[in-house]
């Protein structure tokens, strides 16, 4: 089945007729008189748009979870100054492309690969070897660039992970050239290797839920093990690989937020703040982009800031 709505181009009594969408989030809820309802959140890979479906069947109730294509029937209404899918039919779609329907980055991947391999090649010995094998020749270099870098807090889209990871490389770029003593080919090998486990950390074909590697292994230590892998097969200096994993085991800063170590090292401290600045910003970015109200302020609060956000000017 083809697609022929996309949100990008909803507007209030737009009719959906069995139209194709991904479930992105789906809430139960129950009207004060004991009516069952869904909220849901729609997508497709041109934004997102809240659902609500009042009265469930049950049949329907047992089935919706997040991560699932289906086909909507029902009408396009403003609420709260925001659009809303008054959903009438709810229906399992299969034997779709799920990318067709996943938010993708809006620079094309070729042009993002090329940059990619601009600065592996700008790196000198050791660490031009390993980051070829890992990140343009490897097993998993063709899942690290379409993976997102989260479910939907920041870069949250196919190319999301190596979008994030670039941003991130020219960031570096500029602190290593404002601060002293930086070992900018360790730096910039931590960047383009801290999130490699996420390469695996995601299943597509359920609208970037958690693979069963992300659950029981999470991204941090795959990326490690991968690391460590590609290093005894081209002959990595032990004493920098060292270094290197480090910076990939405490780039989440804190125990906390799950870094099993904390930043011991110059690099070290200046990944963790890159990445949280960048995945800061992104989710900034990614929530006002999303948002499908127009006025000065975002109507719904942002998971990430806990808030409304104010669109910045020409957004």
């Amino acid at each position: 089945m083809s697609k022929v709505k996309f949100i990008a181009d909803l507007r209030a009594g737009t009719e959906l007729a069995h139209e194709p969408f991904l479930l992105h989030d789906v809430v139960r809820r129950q009207s004060k008189d004991g009516r069952p309802f869904l909220l849901a959140t729609l997508r497709d890979r041109s934004g997102q748009i809240a659902g609500v479906y009042w009265d469930v069947p049950l049949a329907v109730d047992v089935w919706a979870r997040p991560g699932l294509a289906v086909l909507v029937s029902g009408r396009v209404n403003l609420y709260k100054d925001a659009l809303q899918v008054n959903i009438g039919e709810l229906e399992r779609a299969n034997g779709l492309d799920m990318t067709a329907f996943l938010p993708a980055s809006q620079r094309p991947q070729a042009e993002m690969l090329a940059e990619l391999r601009g600065l592996i090649d700008s790196l000198g010995a050791p660490w031009h070897k390993l980051l070829t094998r890992l990140l343009l020749d490897g097993p998993q270099a063709a899942r690290f660039a379409i993976a997102p870098a989260s479910r939907g807090m920041h870069h949250g889209y196919i190319g999301g992970l190596l979008d994030h990871t670039l941003s991130m490389a020219a960031v570096a770029r500029l602190l290593a050239g404002h601060y002293p003593y930086v070992n900018f080919g360790l730096l910039l090998s931590g960047v383009l290797l801290h999130d490699l486990g996420k390469a695996d950390a995601y299943a597509l074909d359920e609208g970037f839920g958690h693979s069963d590697d992300g659950r029981l292994v999470g991204h941090i230590l795959r990326g490690a093990l991968l690391v460590e892998g590609a290093a005894a097969e081209v002959g990595f200096p032990p004493d920098d690989l060292q270094q290197l994993l480090h910076l990939i085991a405490s780039h989440h800063g804190t125990q906390e937020w799950g870094s099993p170590v904390v930043p011991r090292t110059l690099e070290a401290v200046l990944l963790h703040q890159i990445d949280l600045l960048d995945s800061r910003i992104g989710g900034y970015l990614d929530h006002v982009r999303n948002d499908t109200g127009g006025g000065a302020w975002t109507t719904k609060r942002s998971e990430m800031f806990g808030t409304e956000l104010r669109r910045p000017a020409g957004m």
